[in-house]
């Protein structure tokens, strides 16, 4: 985690010069109002991503955690602050501009899934490329069916979502999001409805692909899930109060329980 001065960027593309991080986020603040309530969900955060890095963030609820991820992948505007993915500023952006980052740059992955009932599994993970401009029809098809043989779904390519156990919902949820080939994976608490074995096979997949360079952020209530990230940031009120290296889940937790 690391305080920076935000470039220059131009607001009209949503572009800023090239930095050696892919991702910089600076004073990030994000401010709710529900009639004459106000909640402040995040309070000037700042940070650095690395290509290649895995980044686990934790914290209580309410502490900011899900805001931070829905920033990060252009599904929300911050009231105030910056952030800038691979030379794209996003919060220069607008609507359109936005949609069409999510869908050439990001992958997110869900804690309960969202798959589309009606489809297919394979149908599911060749979706998000489908809603491409021009989209290359075989070509999508071909790259589904391999991440779904990678992902040991090979056999359950023409099931339905309700014919699949959770594990294997979240390993074609995982297809899906990376079925662009992102530049940020974003997980959402993506082992919180899956039973431990389960777990682990979601958390060595995303172990494997960042081992082969794919950037990843991943929000978790769990200190062995976290574990397996090479940092560990924690939220507290919408701040970053604190940062440690992955590896050993006892010390995870035990930071956690300090942190109140």
């Amino acid at each position: 985690m690391v305080q920076h001065t935000h470039q220059q960027c131009t607001a009209s593309e949503g572009l800023c010069e090239r930095s050696d991080y892919l991702v910089e986020a600076s004073d990030l603040t994000k401010i709710y109002e529900v009639g004459e309530i106000t909640f402040q969900a995040l309070a000037g955060v700042s940070l650095q991503i690395e290509r290649g890095d895995f980044i686990a963030v934790m914290g209580h609820s309410g502490s900011g955690k899900s805001t931070l991820l829905h920033l990060l992948g252009g599904l929300d505007q911050p009231t105030r602050g910056a952030i800038d993915i691979a030379g794209h500023a996003l919060h220069a952006m607008d609507e359109s501009a936005l949609a069409r980052f999510r869908r050439e740059h990001i992958g997110v992955i869900f804690q309960f899934f969202n798959l589309i009932d009606n489809l297919t599994a394979q149908a599911n993970v060749e979706l998000p490329a489908l809603l491409a401009p021009r989209a290359d029809r075989p070509a999508i098809r071909k790259r589904a069916s391999q991440l779904l043989a990678r992902l040991g779904l090979e056999k359950q390519a023409s099931k339905y979502p309700w014919e699949l156990s959770g594990g294997e919902q979240q390993r074609v949820a995982i297809a899906r999001a990376l079925i662009n080939g992102p530049t940020l994976l974003l997980a959402d608490e993506p082992t919180g409805n899956l039973d431990s074995l389960s777990s682990q096979d979601v958390l060595n997949i995303l172990a494997e692909f960042n081992n082969q360079g794919q950037t990843t952020v991943m929000v978790t209530h769990d200190a062995v899930a976290a574990a397996r990230a090479q940092q560990i940031l924690f939220l507290h009120d919408g701040r970053i109060v604190d940062a440690m290296p992955g590896g050993e889940s006892g010390r995870v937790a035990q930071r956690v329980t300090q942190l109140g």
